[in-house]
Parts: structure tokens; sequence; C-alpha cells
């Protein structure tokens, strides 16, 4: 079939259509040169599991998949007929929480029922031992039975009182962010700033743990029997509690490469902030200060009087005030005091929440948010259930599921990310933002959390109805379609004179 001028000219212009739509204009993940976030600022949460807040969020894995690992099991491996009774470990020596009834059915249950959300529980065990066994192989299983806490373990709350909720309804909700190492803060903090666990070589017995031929646990201890610090213990270099009668109980500096390094070795300003941290060195810490939640105290590189403390290890009230007056440097991590990060046994749930959405909003109506991205994250579980095995990783993790909320103008509005991530996955966002080395095997394999982001529609930019494609897209199609219909006009018009000019010869 011959086409005719009119035919050809309008099958060329469906295919250059056709061909713009096909090409992405921006990808999913970002080139470090084209990325438009400048501004990464992680807020580093305490002490709790997806379930235990998230587990009815709208379209998340959450409480009604749990199955087989919600049932908790005894010594002998038998179903609890009830969970055992809440203890309160507030209390020396802990005692049984009164507000909570005595013969819970053994399965996941309201804590804010029996506790209002802006009231405190007891705290609960969260070792590295101890959460392998709780984890039983993947069973979910143990954790009544491990925990110290009793029943208190399988609780959770209605989330959407929360403003953090709330907050995570309008951005991006990661359901599938593990926890990078198994146990407590002091090891996952570790894991955010270095994927490293610190070694203590030829520590006293008392910090050593023991363990049978088995590999079972026989007496706790902050160290491994082959050196590897992975419980509480605090560092050597100040600021640390009142250990000068035996400083061989603090952890010697350590010298692993950190995020930080790699971060000033190109050139790139950065900051750990934490609440009470001035007090802290001047030698008055606050009573709900954690020196273990300092991370970057332990390197050698930030010891007391070096340039590099200075310039990196930082108070929250400058936080606030770089915030306000817009020199926040490109990477920040943001550790609020005991009091406001959510812990069990010494935070107010309801409080804390509303302290970190203070903090985003001061954020959002700062000079920095159009070009930032703000990932808000826990540092472990804190010894409360989640009905998700963790996957197969290596000898220090991963851990449980953790809730990550990721705020930006370009985060996913309204998204739930299934992505497998870890706490390594923030690192390996950051290095992959900066071009940076990786750290270790395991930030280098992660996933970078970039499928939680779309960078070609900010926030202020319109949604094309369909909410399918982007803004860059529809002005795509819609000046392919001005195109089409101008240059479609302008061949009828030319075929109309050379038909004219034919009849006129």
């Amino acid at each position: 079939m011959k086409l005719t001028l009119l035919q050809r000219l309008s099958l060329v212009i469906a295919l250059l259509v056709f061909t713009l739509l096909k090409v992405p204009c921006f990808a999913t993940t970002a080139s470090p040169e084209a990325s438009p976030v400048n501004h990464i600022i992680v807020i580093y949460l305490e002490n709790r599991s997806f379930d235990n807040i998230y587990g009815f969020f709208p379209g998340a894995n959450g409480l009604s998949n749990a199955t087989a690992t919600a049932t908790q099991v005894d010594e002998q491996g038998k179903a609890y007929a009830t969970l055992p009774p809440v203890m309160n470990t507030n209390e020396d020596p802990p005692v049984i929480d009164k507000r909570f009834p005595a013969n819970l059915p053994n399965q996941p249950f309201p804590i804010d029922r029996y506790v209002p959300i802006n009231e405190i529980t007891g705290d609960l065990v969260h070792r590295f031992y101890q959460q392998q066994a709780q984890i039983n192989g993947g069973k979910m299983d143990g954790f009544a039975r491990i925990s110290d806490a009793g029943g208190l373990t399988m609780g959770y709350y209605e989330g959407s009182k929360l403003p953090l909720w709330q907050i995570a309804k309008n951005y991006t909700l990661a359901d599938n962010f593990f926890h990078a190492a198994f146990g407590g803060s002091f090891l996952n903090h570790f894991w955010l700033v270095c994927a490293c666990t610190p070694r203590y070589e030829n520590a006293p017995a008392s910090l050593v743990a023991k363990l049978d031929g088995q590999g079972q646990l026989v007496k706790d201890g902050e160290i491994t029997p082959d050196g590897y610090a992975v419980n509480t213990i605090e560092p050597l270099q100040a600021p640390h509690g009142a250990y000068n009668h035996d400083l061989s109980q603090l952890l010697p500096p350590q010298t692993m490469p950190t995020i930080g390094d790699r971060l000033s070795e190109k050139n790139i300003d950065w900051a750990w902030y934490s609440g009470g941290w001035n007090d802290a060195i001047a030698g008055k810490p606050d009573d709900y200060f954690q020196f273990h939640h300092q991370p970057f105290a332990y390197f050698k590189q930030y010891a007391e009087g070096s340039s590099q403390r200075t310039q990196h290890l930082k108070d929250e009230k400058d936080f606030l005030t770089a915030l306000q007056n817009g020199s926040l440097p490109p990477v920040s991590f943001y550790k609020p005091l005991g009091e406001d990060n959510e812990h069990p046994g010494y935070s107010n749930l309801l409080q804390s929440d509303q302290k970190v959405a203070t903090i985003l909003q001061k954020i959002q109506q700062s000079t920095v948010w159009k070009d930032s991205a703000v990932i808000i994250t826990y540092d472990e579980n804190g010894g409360l259930w989640d009905h998700v095995a963790p996957p197969k990783g290596d000898r220090w993790g991963p851990g449980l599921r953790v809730p990550t909320i990721i705020v930006s103008p370009y985060a996913k509005k309204g998204f739930v990310d299934h992505t497998y991530y870890d706490t390594t996955s923030i690192l390996k966002f950051i290095e992959h933002r900066y071009n940076l080395q990786p750290l270790g095997e395991r930030d280098a394999r992660a996933n970078d959390l970039n499928a939680a982001f779309d960078y070609s529609r900010p926030e202020d930019r319109p949604i094309n109805p369909t909410g399918q494609e982007s803004g860059i897209i529809w002005w795509v199609v819609s000046a392919g379609v001005v195109l089409a219909g101008a240059i479609t006009g302008s061949a009828v018009w030319l075929v109309r004179v050379r038909r004219s000019k034919r009849k006129s010869r």
C-alpha cells in the first residue's frame, strides 16, 4: 500500500512521540552527579519493632499477616496457654505490672488498651545472644520465653495516634527494613557509622561471654570469646560514666574507617548532632544522656581535644541553629536525648514522636528542605516481637524489622516500599550520592533506598491525573501532541498548496 505524504508524516510523528515516551527523562536511581538531594539527614530513634507501631499501617506487611510466628513457646517448645505475666523492669527487682491482665492470650495484644500511649512501660532485654535465641532460626517464637519483661514483648500500639504515622502516610514507609546487627543500641550504632563490629583484644574475663560446644550461651558478656564487643560497653575516650576505678571496663579506641572519614576524604562536610552532648563533654551529663549512643566518640580519630571532634560532633542546639540559618552540612545524623528517643522504660512514645514531628516541621520550614532527604529509623527492635523473620545474613545480623520513614520533596507520596533494606542501606545511600568507597561487604551489597524516591517530580510539581506518568513525561507528551498538530497542520497546508499548484499548471 502506497502511503500519501500526509500519512507518512503522521507515522513519523507517532513514532517520535512513542520514542519520547519510552525514553526515561529521569532515572529512578539518580547518578551522584544528577541527584537533586544535597542534604541527607538521618534521625536515629530507639527500640521499636515494625509491628509494635506500624502493624496496622495501610498497605504494609503487618499484623494481619502474622501466622505461626505469633505463637510463643516455653522451654520445652510447647505453646504457652497464656503469655507470661508482663513485668515492670523499671522496678528493682522487677515486679508484675498490674496494669496488664494476668492471662493475656498467647498472641499480639494492644498495649494502649491497658497503658495509654503517653505513659511509660518497662524496658525489655535486647542483647546480642538473646535476640538470636528469640528469633530461633526464623520461628520467631522465643520472645516471651527470653524476655525479662514477659508478655510485654508481644504488645503493639495503635500507631495511627502518632504524629509520625500521619507523616508516613504522606511520604514513604519502608516495611522491609531490618536493623543491621543482632542485639542492642551499642552494636547497631556502630553499624550505622562503620558497618563494623568493634574489637576488644584481651578484654577482662569478667566482660567475656562463655559459650558451650554447641555455641549456646552459658554466661553472658559484653565481649565475644574471640574479642568482639557486641553488648553495651562505654568508650574509654570521654564522655563516659564514672569508671575511674577500673578503666578496663571501657572499650579502647577503635581505628576502623567510618562514614565520616569517607566524607571527609572527599571534603564533604558532615556532623553527628546529639541531644545533651555539650553537657556531657562538660562533665555534667543529663540523666537521660546515653554514652553508648555516641558511636563516633569510640573512634581514635574523634578523641577529645581533636579537631575532628570539634568539627563534626555537636549538640542538638547546633543542629537547630544550622537549620535556622541554612548552614546544615550535606550529611547530618541527629540523635535525640533519651527522654525523646522512644526507648521503652524511660521514654514516652507519644512525646518522643511529637518531638521528631516538630523537628521535621523545622526542616520543612528551612532553606535545606528543597533538596533534602530525611531518613527516620530505629536502631533496633528493643526486645519487641515482629512477625517477619530476618533474612539469613552473616554472623552479626541482620536483626529484626524496624520502622523507617523517608521524608523528602522527592520521596514517593503515600508509598509503602517493600524493598529489602538494613541499616547499612543508609550508608549505601550516602555512598552512592557522594561516590564514596564502601566501608565493608554489607553496605557494598545493600540496596540504597532509591526505590523510595521519584527524582522527576518534587513535591510542588503538579501530578498527572492518571497518577502514572511524571510531570516531565506529561510535558513531553503535551509537547509532542502540540508538535504533531503543528506539523500535521503544516503538512495539510503543504499538500493543499501542491494540489493547488498542480491544478494551476
